[in-house]
């Protein structure tokens, strides 16, 4: 997972701008996956109830599945004041695919609640690997690259800016919404 710490007074932090823990689901819109993000949305708030302060939607382009996760740890010996941890949770291009709802479930609680049992999810899971993806994530393998050639890719997709690649239909789509 990867982290960026802020401080929670810095003019770049939306504290206070909402509820933390704060989870966020970016998904693509030209590759219809708004009820992919709203499955898993519905999910993690059934699962995780008010632990979670909210899961936000985030409409995009570019073929993008990414969930992050904002929370607040407390100050250290550095920092006086408390401080904002953004952790991407789940990314479907360096991640390959998209998660199981149980492993980002997993992926949830190891950072908001670590010690809690989450019953018949964790059975197949080995708590020594905890905030790390287990094996069954690791065999999802990333989609086939497209076999079309590059005399096929006319023209940038007008809403990402991606090439587009002709689908044998009348419409084109993002070549990277594959």
């Amino acid at each position: 997972m990867a982290e960026n710490p802020q401080p929670a007074g810095s003019s770049s932090s939306l504290a206070g701008a909402f509820p933390l823990p704060r989870v966020a689901i970016r998904f693509c819109t030209q590759c219809k996956w708004l009820l992919r993000a709203a499955y898993y949305a519905q999910e993690l708030l059934s699962t995780f109830s008010t632990s979670l302060g909210e899961v936000a939607l985030q409409p995009a382009t570019g073929g993008v599945f990414i969930v992050e996760i904002v929370h607040a740890y407390p100050p250290d010996s550095q920092h006086q004041q408390q401080q904002q941890r953004v952790s991407t949770l789940w990314d479907r291009k360096t991640d390959g695919g998209f998660p199981e709802t149980k492993e980002l479930k997993r992926r949830v609680r190891d950072v908001i609640q670590p010690g809690r049992d989450l019953g018949h999810v964790d059975r197949d899971y080995s708590g020594s690997g905890k905030g790390k993806a287990d094996a069954s994530s690791a065999d999802i393998a990333p989609p086939p690259a497209p076999a079309e050639t590059t005399a096929q890719q006319d023209k940038p997709a007008a809403a990402c800016g991606l090439f587009a690649v002709k689908t044998g239909e009348t419409h084109e789509k993002c070549e990277d919404c594959d």
